[in-house]
């Protein structure tokens, strides 16, 4: 019985195992934080192996065709699943039926042509499902979400996404978030959404006002936020059909990406202020088709509700014939919160700041105000309970004139003037009274003054040319000198009330204890970088590294020859530069030979005698006697080789082991062998294999093993056949 009950343990260890293995051999990120990424790894299927333990699986961006029944079987404690850019286009029907636990699903950007309700049958636990990017033209004939019950955050369409019928909804009662992609959406089946008794944020995608008017219509009292995209107002005519928007409850606006004309701009103003409970406008990345010229005029109800308005990144064509608003003057009373940002504003007409009576803060950031714009723009009785106002990454350039335009403006405790272009500043300037914050980074200052504000509470200054620090701000709590040329730590006496301050990427060098008391007070923390705690520490272990990986360069480079490569490199472009052959005049020798130090006996006693003494002689170049004394060896040799007629090579076991001989037969080949002749001539002085012969040297081991050389022989009776061939191939 005990052997039994190893054997079960046993056989169920062995099925375990290769299980897991495979898991990780298919996904080598899977970890002990129960979380496996396998994205980006190009698996065709899902991968075995998958086990209670996981948590999170990352499948996105591979090219899974298919999800089948077993592949998550045991992934029963699953809480994401992220399958977006895939290939899937079947998934079986009980493929989640092990994921009562699952709450992110995302099945985005894949080819499912068409959504089953069986699928999300067993996902009761199921808050945040993406389905866009897909291929389904519709929902089916009714709810694919009807269990889904906990169902948060909804995300669907795609380019072929036309039609939305009724019951398509059925099940879900409340939504964070539903976003729907549809472009070339063209059928609304009245009361499709009713169902959804409340949504958080409405989003939708959508270029038809006609279908946008049945979807509006059902959510009249479920959307708070209705945020809607690539929407084109340019038809006077069927704005008509929005009108049924001002009996929405929406508390917020936004349109995105959306096209306006001066025709129908009084009709969406008229709709917007007609909302009973609307109290943010947002427009972003619109385009407006004219120059505020509108022939309708727009009649001020004056919102009771409608505070906040933000318009980003708006394109008007032909912004500088832009009219001065007079139209919307009564319109603009009430708004607390105004931010006009990157779109092109050179001047806000006096009457207009004049009108904004409620106005707490304004952001202008990005555009094109100037000195004299901003002193039109903030004239007497302009923003009057302005608190905030952004001017950062316009046009302004003297800041006395900044102050002087502002200075009316009582209420005013926060200025962000940063990323303009002041440069140096005056002594003396007048700012509002209650100005507590200021920003100036990024403003080219080479040197602060008395100009600074002294009612300051944080003042930042980061980020511009600034050699020292020697304001005295007795109110200042927060001080930020990030990005300067600072060499020493402001004066603590000079702001005494100092709670945080920010110096990084300065040029301290060091600083005392008691650099950091104010008045016997020290600093409760001090965060520096690495740099800045241990300068001399890192640069010791900078130096160190730099030291170990030039050492490493050193011993590889000695290891694979890389000097060697390098002199090969210099002498192949030198001998490149020169004409292939030198003309006949210049041919001095008969032969250049190379050879090893080892058989120099053979070749000076031996193979020098028998040839020079020849009739008729032969005259041959060797290094120790017809080198040039001073001259480059390089040189030498590469002038040796064009002189001669041919080029012997003495080759031996000395020969192939001599680092000089390498040196030397490498430097000669490229000239040798790229001339496609047969001016070298190889001498075996004793049994070689090709096979011994440097790697480096492929051109010399080709020849060995495609043409014949001459054997010097052991025996003297073939000793003169061996001279005889020999002084044949130097004739040839």
């Amino acid at each position: 019985m005990h052997t039994w009950k190893m054997w079960a343990i046993c056989t169920a260890l062995a099925a375990y195992l290769p299980e897991e293995q495979a898991l990780r051999q298919a996904c080598l990120s899977c970890d002990a934080t129960q979380s496996c990424n396998c994205s980006f790894m190009g698996l065709d299927f899902i991968p075995p192996g998958l086990t209670g333990k996981i948590t999170v699986l990352n499948l996105a961006h591979n090219r899974i065709k298919v999800i089948r029944t077993h592949d998550l079987q045991k992934a029963v404690n699953l809480r994401t699943l992220l399958l977006q850019s895939n290939q899937i286009s079947s998934i079986d029907e009980d493929s989640f039926g092990s994921q009562g636990k699952l709450e992110l699903l995302d099945l985005s950007n894949n080819s499912l042509a068409h959504l089953s309700p069986v699928w999300f049958g067993p996902l009761f636990s199921l808050q945040h499902l993406r389905i866009q990017g897909n291929s389904y033209s519709d929902l089916g004939e009714s709810s694919p979400f009807s269990s889904l019950r906990n169902l948060s955050s909804l995300h669907l369409g795609n380019p072929q996404f036309s039609i939305i019928r009724q019951g398509n909804f059925e099940g879900i009662v409340f939504l964070n978030t539903l976003r729907i992609d549809g472009d070339n959406l063209s059928q609304y089946e009245p009361g499709s959404l009713k169902s959804i008794r409340k949504i958080n944020h409405m989003i939708i995608s959508i270029r038809r006002i006609d279908v946008f008017s049945a979807v509006i219509r059902d959510l009249l009292h479920s959307a708070i936020w209705l945020d809607v995209r690539k929407l084109a107002f340019s038809v006077p005519e069927k704005i008509q059909l929005l009108r049924i928007m001002s009996s929405s409850f929406a508390k917020k606006i936004s349109l995105k990406q959306c096209l306006f004309t001066d025709a129908t701009v009084p009709e969406i103003v008229s709709i917007l202020e007609g909302m009973p409970k609307l109290m943010e406008v947002e427009m972003k990345d619109c385009t407006l088709l004219g120059t505020g010229k509108w022939y309708k005029q727009i009649h001020a109800n004056q919102s009771q509700s409608l505070r906040i308005l933000t318009i980003e990144n708006l394109s008007i064509e032909e912004f500088y014939l832009f009219t001065d608003l007079q139209s919307v003057l009564d319109l603009l009373s009430l708004f607390r919160k105004v931010t006009v940002e990157n779109t092109k504003v050179f001047l806000v007409p006096c009457k207009l700041s004049q009108h904004l009576l409620s106005l707490e803060y304004l952001d202008l950031s990005a555009n094109l105000l100037g000195d004299q714009s901003l002193e039109h723009s903030a004239c007497q009785g302009a923003w009057p309970s302005l608190q905030t106002l952004n001017l950062s990454q316009n046009s302004l350039s003297d800041l006395k004139m900044t102050g002087k335009s502002l200075f009316h403006l009582r209420n005013l405790n926060l200025l962000d003037i940063s990323e303009n272009n002041f440069g140096e500043i005056p002594d003396m300037c007048e700012w509002p009274e209650n100005l507590k914050y200021l920003n100036l980074s990024s403003t080219q200052i080479p040197k602060l003054t008395t100009c600074i504000p002294s009612t300051l509470e944080v003042l930042d200054v980061s980020a511009n040319n600034l050699q020292d620090f020697g304001l005295q701000l007795p109110f200042l709590k927060e001080l930020y000198l990030t990005k300067n040329h600072l060499k020493t730590l402001p004066e603590a006496t000079d702001i005494p009330n100092l709670v945080a301050m920010s110096i990084s990427r300065n040029k301290l060098n060091s600083f005392s204890k008691e650099e950091l008391t104010v008045r016997g007070a020290q600093v409760g923390s001090v965060q520096l970088s690495l740099m800045e705690c241990h300068r001399s520490l890192l640069v010791s272990l900078i130096c160190t590294l730099v030291f170990l990986f030039i050492l490493i360069l050193v011993v590889v480079g000695y290891k694979y020859h890389a000097v060697w490569y390098m002199r090969m490199t210099w002498a192949w472009l030198q001998a490149k530069r020169k004409p292939k052959r030198a003309p006949t005049k210049d041919i001095c020798y008969d032969a250049f030979v190379s050879y090893s130090e080892n058989d120099s006996n053979w070749v000076e006693n031996i193979m020098v005698q028998q040839l020079e003494q020849a009739c008729p002689p032969f005259r041959l170049c060797l290094h120790k006697r017809d080198f040039v004394p001073g001259k480059w060896i390089v040189d030498n040799i590469i002038d040796s080789i064009e002189k001669s007629h041919k080029t012997l090579f003495v080759l031996s076991e000395h020969f192939v082991q001599s680092e000089w001989c390498k040196y030397e037969l490498d430097f000669s080949h490229f000239r040798l062998f790229d001339e496609n002749n047969d001016v070298a001539i190889l001498i075996l002085l004793e049994p070689i294999q090709s096979q011994a012969i440097p790697k480096r040297f492929c051109k010399l081991r080709k020849i060995m093993n495609t043409k014949t050389y001459l054997e010097w022989p052991p025996d003297e009776e073939q000793q003169q056949m061996f001279w005889e061939n020999l002084k044949a191939a130097l004739k040839s």
